[in-house]
């Protein structure tokens, strides 16, 4: 399918373009390897020879923690369970079938009983768990001694906020998954305003496709740079969902 900028439809000014681009994926196909994640893949690719039964992936937020915890369901069938839906109750089902992801996992956002429970379960029943969380767990401030002594032994990976070189990729991936060439400026004027994350670049992408059609202009640095103006000013963000950050 040849790429867009394309020419236009031939729509009314109001009439809303239908968005019929599927979401950002988030298989090992959409992943973009870059020296900031190149520890996260390595572990993994060496499941199940971890260096623990539980692992923790660390990194802020928009670093790729959910990409790479989806990838590692999807290879292993692992269960995927955020941190403050867990349960005393929930536990041993969440552990059953033997891989767990356990998704934001922060001192407050589950109880110290259960976090001790699931952690005692999983070595009982030598099920593997990956943490994702921003701060490692070792650093965590808890009351339950034990519980503290068997986080300082969970192996902490951490992973990058990506940097420009990968989020250029990123943009003009997703660019080309909706037929659209970019240009270096324009990828270069985006690089310098928006969130640094790649959900920030999705829904960037996305905002700047929804404008380009309805506008029916081709998407240039001019297009762009009058967007974001538009966005930091707060006009069009309530369609778009997307402001200049």
């Amino acid at each position: 399918m040849a790429e867009r900028n394309r020419a236009r439809p031939q729509t009314s000014p109001a009439q809303l373009p239908l968005e019929l681009v599927s979401a950002p994926g988030h298989s090992r196909d959409d992943f973009l390897e870059a020296p900031g994640n190149a520890a996260a893949l390595a572990l993994l690719d060496s499941f199940p020879h971890w260096p623990s039964p539980v692992v923790a992936l660390v990194g802020p937020a928009g670093a790729g923690k959910t990409h790479v915890a989806t990838m590692f369901a999807q290879a292993t069938g692992a269960r995927m369970v955020p941190a403050n839906t867990l349960t005393l109750a929930s536990v041993p089902e969440a552990l059953s079938s033997g891989v767990l992801v356990v998704e934001d996992l922060a001192a407050d956002a589950v109880e110290e009983a259960v976090l001790f429970h699931l952690l005692n379960l999983a070595k009982e029943t030598g099920a593997h768990v990956l943490l994702t969380t921003r701060t490692a767990p070792a650093g965590f401030s808890l009351s339950t001694a034990d519980l503290a002594s068997r986080l300082r032994a969970v192996p902490a990976v951490d992973i990058a906020p990506p940097g420009d070189a990968l989020l250029a990729a990123v943009l003009v991936k997703l660019f080309a998954d909706r037929q659209i060439g970019v240009d270096e400026a324009t990828v270069h004027y985006l690089l310098a305003r928006m969130e640094r994350s790649v959900a920030g670049a999705e829904a960037l992408v996305a905002a700047i496709d929804r404008a380009a059609l309805a506008a029916r202009r081709p998407v240039t640095r001019a297009l762009v740079a009058d967007l974001m103006r538009a966005w930091d000013t707060g006009a069009g963000q309530e369609d778009e969902g997307y402001g200049a950050a």
